[in-house]
């Protein structure tokens, strides 16, 4: 009863605040990006909410059940990644000061590539907000109240219903107030575990030697690294929620260091939840992996810190729902929708994409109740994301000196998407990351036959 009575509260906690945030989400700019006037605190805390979702709590358990320490690395292959774009591109995202990843493919390139793109992220997002609700399932089926499936349908009316209140402001201040409750709750956790275990020397005592194998195990070995750092690290390169966040940043110095500051904070958490997941598996050997944090929490911890922790993880599940969810709806209304209506009113381009919050949303929740486990749902989205947009893009900021064209581009993302959609869906090894060679062998070749074809008719037209 108090586990329900605390995540009522919280469920109501989150719609006030979208409540409050909607008399200042009345433009375009605000809605969309907060205004940008997003402090380093505010996209710090917006960043690592949204990163710490269903994956990073839920399913990365799940991998330091089955794998042990290297588990780890779903989450360290993301603070690789936003080194990278740290020190390279942050300042150069905010500058252009844009409301979507498809708006700079459209500076980049143009309309048909950012069209492209628009579609294939859209449609990467909805897998990835239905592996947040499959695990918001998860956690709250530890109440003993109520099926998973209802309590996926209710955490979906909730997220849905103040992200379309809301917009960004609503996102940015839940998430900034979520990070600080996740982190709370998972270290407090952790210290409870382990106690119970008898300290790391207990938890040393009850697992083989394997399980604490790192930086590569026996399940998780060079090729499962290069995976990770390829299809999920560039995701934190160049994604459309990291991009997002940026935008709202109030200057580039900002974006860049709360990247940097992101980078640093999510490592102590990826290996907490990891060890989490370890612990789960020395206790609990007999349950299914992605059961662990639900396990530890209603089996380890007492009554009313377990429902704190259960509120910690239902507040990583949300952020990184909502943010997921308003990126996707803005991408199609303003990248899809407005192209083929560019007469669109501020108030008409707000209520297409409050709608569209709503539409996603379902949608999402009704991939979701067709799907099993959370991280296979993520990794399907990621890849198909990744293998059709990161490299175009990254291409894109030195176009000039890598002389790759649109029609190259936008033949790299219909063709490396749809190469990983086939090995994701047949299964066939090395095919995944072989379709991040597909885009790349497209964009250059393509580009190069591209220019010789212009070249050519400059010549003739001489």
């Amino acid at each position: 009863m108090l586990g329900l009575i605390i995540i009522a509260v919280y469920f109501l906690g989150m719609i006030a605040i979208g409540v409050m945030s909607r008399g200042k989400a009345r433009e375009v700019d605000d809605f969309f990006v907060a205004g940008r006037k997003g402090s380093t605190l505010f996209i710090t805390g917006s960043l690592l909410a949204t990163i710490v979702g269903g994956s990073a709590t839920v399913g990365m358990a799940g991998l330091g059940f089955t794998q042990g320490l290297t588990g780890a690395w779903w989450l360290l292959v993301g603070s690789v990644g936003l080194v990278i774009l740290g020190l390279f591109w942050a300042e150069k995202v905010r500058k252009f000061a844009l409301y979507t990843l498809p708006e700079l493919v459209e500076k980049q390139y143009d309309g048909r590539v950012a069209l492209a793109s628009s579609l294939l992220i859209v449609v990467a997002w909805i897998g990835i907000i239905a592996g947040q609700i499959i695990a918001s399932g998860k956690i709250l089926s530890v109440l003993g109240i109520g099926s998973p499936l209802l309590w996926m349908v209710l955490f979906t009316i909730v997220f849905v219903v103040y992200t379309v209140l809301g917009g960004q402001y609503a996102v940015i201040r839940t998430d900034t107030l979520q990070a600080v409750i996740i982190f709370a709750g998972i270290f407090g956790g952790l210290a409870l575990l382990l106690s119970h275990l008898g300290g790391w020397s207990g938890l040393k005592a009850y697992l083989s030697p394997q399980q604490f194998a790192f930086p590569l195990g026996s399940q998780f070995g060079g090729y499962e690294l290069v995976k990770y750092l390829l299809l999920i690290g560039l995701t934190y390169v160049v994604g459309p929620d990291m991009y997002s966040r940026l935008f709202c940043a109030k200057d580039g110095k900002t974006a860049r260091s709360s990247v940097f500051w992101t980078a640093l904070l999510i490592i102590p958490f990826a290996f907490g939840i990891t060890v989490i997941g370890m612990g789960a598996s020395a206790l609990f050997p007999q349950i299914s992996p992605e059961q662990a944090l639900p396990m530890v929490m209603n089996e380890i911890l007492p009554p009313f810190l377990g429902s704190i922790v259960l509120a910690a993880l239902l507040c990583a599940v949300m952020s990184s729902a909502d943010t997921c969810l308003l990126s996707a709806s803005t991408i199609l209304t303003m990248d899809v929708i407005r192209r083929f209506k560019p007469s669109l009113s501020q108030g008409e381009i707000l209520s297409i994409s409050r709608w569209g919050i709503v539409v996603l949303g379902l949608s999402s929740l009704i991939l979701a109740l067709t799907l099993k486990g959370i991280i296979s749902a993520l990794l399907f989205a990621y890849t198909i994301y990744t293998c059709g947009v990161i490299l175009p893009v990254i291409a894109g900021f030195y176009k000039s000196r890598l002389k790759v064209t649109p029609l190259g581009a936008l033949v790299a993302i219909v063709g490396g998407g749809s190469a990983a959609l086939i090995s994701r869906l047949v299964d066939i090894k090395y095919l995944d990351l072989g379709s991040l060679l597909v885009s790349g062998l497209l964009l250059f070749i393509v580009s190069l036959i591209d220019n010789k074809i212009k070249s050519r008719k400059r010549l003739l037209n001489l």
